[in-house]
């Protein structure tokens, strides 16, 4: 599940015509105030790319992708090795079984096999997408039933299947040894973060408030998460969270940043700045969140990121897009950072994957 869609409805329901190109049509991969990139460089060109996490090693990246002019009408998981020089083309292939919805892939350590959730299950073809003039045109997120969380090998076959819960379970991602999973699912009736020890299949819940919790990662070490939620307070907003949860449906629309020890432990907010602050994940110190933000601008867009300590001070824009810069996920050395951007797209709706050198 993730909210790159986000923007183009907001620059929908906000104008009544789509106005993307006036916001998101920049033909630049680096932006003046991107201090912290250096070489930035295009890997994917053209449909909606997102979601493109590293393998153990560093070469490889694993991410989910629609185009329909390739046939690819929803979210599939592909692959590829980076390329090691300008002159080669990233060239992903395939993995997911090109069936349902897949999201959220993630490499084990071996480099052999990924987990991902995916809703082929449930049926062949693309899940529907939610009617939004049902709820007013907002923008709601659909908690298809039929997700479960499996692993496969680099081929595309199925190797195991994770959950099976009835309900929602994905958004998985793996601790630093690669031994445990942290995922978000809706079996307690609320949607909650777990993590399951991979080898027994035991695991423990880790959140407990209403309110959606999910988009974990793991700190460096392993010792801290790091997650978006929303905290409904008033009896309104109580009910309407309540209301699109029994219809397998939520509103992210007001997210805030929290951490907390691996086990659930010590959780705290660190971020009180109003709107969609989501796709958090630690920087290489294992001291700062890096996340992505509509904060600043009140008709709810752009989307950018930016990085604040653990103790929710030292904010800091990193990113400088004018429709869209989220996901980003940092090498296992540190040295390079990836995301999904609407830059560079020649005015299209197309997000596409980037990566560049971190330069402190």
């Amino acid at each position: 599940m993730k909210i790159k869609h986000f923007i183009y409805l907001l620059l929908f329901v906000v104008s009544g015509t789509p106005v993307l190109a006036q916001y998101a049509t920049q033909d630049s991969v680096h932006f003046a105030g991107e201090k912290y990139f250096k070489n930035v460089r295009q890997l994917t060109f053209g449909g909606d790319n997102a979601e493109a996490y590293w393998s153990y090693d560093g070469k490889s990246i694993v991410f989910q992708k629609t185009n329909p002019k390739e046939g690819v009408f929803c979210d599939q998981i592909f692959a590829g090795k980076l390329p090691l020089t300008d002159a080669q083309k990233f060239t992903p292939t395939m993995i997911g079984t090109g069936k349902g919805r897949s999201t959220c892939a993630y490499f084990l350590p071996d480099g052999k096999h990924i987990i991902y959730a995916s809703t082929h299950l449930g049926a062949d073809s693309c899940p529907p997408v939610p009617d939004r003039a049902k709820y007013g045109n907002k923008y709601i997120w659909p908690l298809y039933n039929s997700y479960d969380i499996f692993m496969a090998d680099m081929s595309g076959k199925i190797v195991k299947q994770i959950t099976s819960a009835k309900g929602y379970d994905a958004e998985a991602t793996l601790s630093p040894d690669g031994k445990k999973m942290i995922y978000c699912s809706d079996k307690s009736g609320d949607l909650e973060l777990y993590v399951m020890d991979l080898k027994s299949g035991k695991e423990i819940r880790v959140t407990n408030e209403l309110g959606y919790d999910g988009g974990a990662w793991f700190s460096p070490d392993g010792t801290k998460i790091v997650w978006r939620a929303s905290r409904p307070k008033t009896p309104e907003a109580i009910k309407e969270y309540k209301e699109l949860l029994a219809e397998g449906m939520v509103a992210p629309t007001n997210m805030e940043v929290f951490v907390a020890n691996a086990d659930g432990t010590n959780a705290k907010q660190i971020t009180a700045l109003g709107q969609a602050n989501w796709a958090p994940n630690f920087t290489p110190d294992g001291k700062h969140i890096i996340f992505c933000s509509n904060h600043e601008y009140k008709r709810g867009f752009p989307f950018n990121m930016y990085r604040i300590d653990l103790e929710g001070k030292g904010l800091e824009k990193i990113s400088r897009d004018k429709g869209f810069d989220a996901f980003p996920m940092f090498s296992p050395d540190g040295k390079k950072i990836i995301f999904a951007s609407n830059r560079n797209n020649g005015g299209t709706r197309d997000t596409n994957l980037f990566v560049a050198d971190w330069v402190e």
